[in-house]
């Protein structure tokens, strides 16, 4: 298949690599040279001309830093210019309002569209084992699966338009809280005497268990490796954490409801972003504990 790649960041690179291993041909862009280079290294065409890159392609797929961004990319560049029957798949973690929007201009001349916003980071991206939550109509997403299984261990239906990018909100504020949690019960664990890897055996098999502890464990040394065994470095950064609270206290708005812990966790990692954290990863907020 002949798929266009817009937006060859930090995620959008690794992805766009996966799809040319699994044998498709990808015509890729981005604003930034070392991107294309690098993407050229992994086997793409590359393009300096976004509407060039579109033209004549079966697929689209963009990974792009916010709604603004989406939305003026798929206006001005790839509906009009990609072919009508191209189906169109955004991977960027953008407001709810902004997918559903695109997804409705991008219905109207007569493309299939998701919102397949991604979890996992870097190194996912990198190993092809992402999760892809996904929104769209049922012939959208079974157009769309294909190429997205080519990038990720997992593709999951959310179901309408905009619903991928409510699943990714909603999921990362609870990711959010539950590090917050763990990080403050590490640390009062510490204070009270307790081992770091004794609390972790503890807790890792009773009811405080939960991913941000026994997968992604903000203590240097105690469980499986992650970024705290980095001095905190790569992983999912604290801007991009903040950036999804923001989104999801957006939409929280929109849905009439109050997520007080949710709010709470925005402020904390506000202030941890203020203090000149904002690329380390977001399970360094344990540090303001120490």
């Amino acid at each position: 298949m002949k798929i266009a790649f817009i937006g060859l960041g930090n995620m959008g690179g690794g992805m766009a690599a996966n799809l040319v291993k699994a044998g498709h041909e990808v015509n890729a862009f981005d604003l930034s040279e070392a991107a294309l280079g690098a993407a050229a290294e992994k086997g793409c065409e590359t393009f300096t001309d976004a509407r060039e890159a579109v033209a004549g392609v079966e697929a689209v797929v963009t990974m792009l830093p916010n709604g603004d961004i989406v939305r003026a990319v798929y206006t001005d560049t790839v509906i009009g210019n990609a072919p009508a029957d191209a189906v169109l798949l955004d991977c960027s973690t953008i407001d709810v309002t902004s997918a559903r929007d695109v997804i409705a201009a991008a219905e109207a001349a007569g493309h299939d569209m998701v919102d397949a916003p991604v979890s996992g980071g870097i190194a996912a991206a990198e190993a092809g084992t992402l999760t892809f939550m996904v929104g769209g109509s049922e012939t959208a997403f079974m157009r769309a699966q294909p190429i997205l299984q080519a990038m990720g261990k997992a593709v999951i239906h959310a179901g309408d338009a905009g619903n991928g990018q409510a699943a990714k909100i909603c999921n990362n504020m609870l990711l959010a809280v539950h590090m917050i949690g763990t990080a403050e019960a590490f640390a009062m664990a510490q204070k009270l005497g307790l081992d770091p890897q004794t609390f972790y055996d503890i807790s890792s098999v009773s009811s405080g268990q939960n991913w941000s502890m026994t997968s992604y464990c903000p203590v240097p040394g105690v469980g499986p490796k992650s970024p705290a065994d980095n001095d905190y470095q790569g992983g999912f950064a604290t801007a991009l954490m903040l950036k999804d609270l923001k989104l999801a206290m957006e939409a929280a708005g929109t849905a009439h409801i109050n997520p007080r812990i949710g709010a709470l966790a925005k402020e904390l990692y506000e202030a941890f972003d203020a203090a000149g954290n904002g690329t380390r990863d977001f399970s360094a907020i344990i540090t303001e504990y120490s």
